[in-house]
């Protein structure tokens, strides 16, 4: 009987590890939440001077507008950086606006939130989009890119 509560211990231990080190795997993401406030930062034109920003898709109707606080890097090279001012952000979302409403579809934004649950950022485009914020290491992230086609799907 000793030998078997010494076993049940042991798958005890090894499950218990492997939750620890699951949940860990796990605390690599970062999330994105809908934001009235981003909603309206970039409907107004804001630029936030503590932000750097990045486009994804064509230069004249992004498929979306990120934010990256400054203290963090943007790991990707498909996402283009963007020095912008009010008149080159209403211009970006104007044309964002009237590429969405050929298809009905609703612009909005997002904050991005690290694996602690700190905001790093702010995502504007069309509702609907899965994209996934991915921490490489301290101050460091992969936010991944919009699909290609997001206009027609």
């Amino acid at each position: 009987m000793e030998i078997q509560v010494l076993i049940a211990l042991v798958i005890i231990v090894i499950v218990l590890i492997t939750i620890a080190i699951w949940r860990q795997a796990g605390a690599r993401y970062g999330k994105i939440r809908p934001s009235g406030n981003v909603s309206e930062a970039y409907g107004r034109f804001r630029v936030d001077p503590d932000l750097n920003y990045y486009i994804s898709g064509s230069d004249v109707y992004p498929n979306a507008i990120i934010g990256i606080d400054k203290a963090w890097t943007l790991e990707s090279d498909l996402w283009k950086k963007k020095d912008l001012d009010s008149q080159r952000m209403k211009e970006l979302v104007e044309n964002m606006r009237a590429k969405s409403a050929e298809r009905t579809l609703t612009l909005h934004g997002f904050d991005i939130f690290d694996n602690r649950g700190r905001k790093i950022g702010d995502w504007f485009s069309i509702m609907g989009i899965i994209m996934t914020v991915e921490i490489k290491g301290e101050k460091r992230v992969i936010v991944h890119t919009p699909p290609v086609d997001m206009y027609h799907s």
